[in-house]
């Protein structure tokens, strides 16, 4: 009803049919999520795990020794000479 007693029809903010429309969305959704989480298992009843085919703790016997690396070698032959931090300013 209005301010001044005029009475008003109800609506709603849908649009034509979008209240029907996502009515049966929602079913079928449920139907999916019903239907696709069947907890059936074919066979005894008992799902095989699987096993697991590594061995613990994990040793390396047959891997190489590793490497010492050499000092690196300078990649020019001459000297560089950078600015000392007096000659900067």
């Amino acid at each position: 009803m209005r301010a001044d007693g005029t009475p008003v029809r109800a609506h709603s903010r849908w649009a034509a049919g979008a209240r029907r429309e996502m009515t049966v969305l929602g079913f079928i959704v449920l139907a999916v999520v019903g239907l696709g989480n069947g907890n059936i298992v074919a066979g005894g009843g008992q799902v095989p795990r699987p096993q697991s085919t590594m061995k613990y703790p994990v040793r390396f016997d047959t891997a190489p020794a590793p490497r010492v690396q050499p000092r690196p070698r300078p990649t020019v032959s001459y000297p560089i000479k950078f600015p000392s931090p007096k000659d900067a300013r």
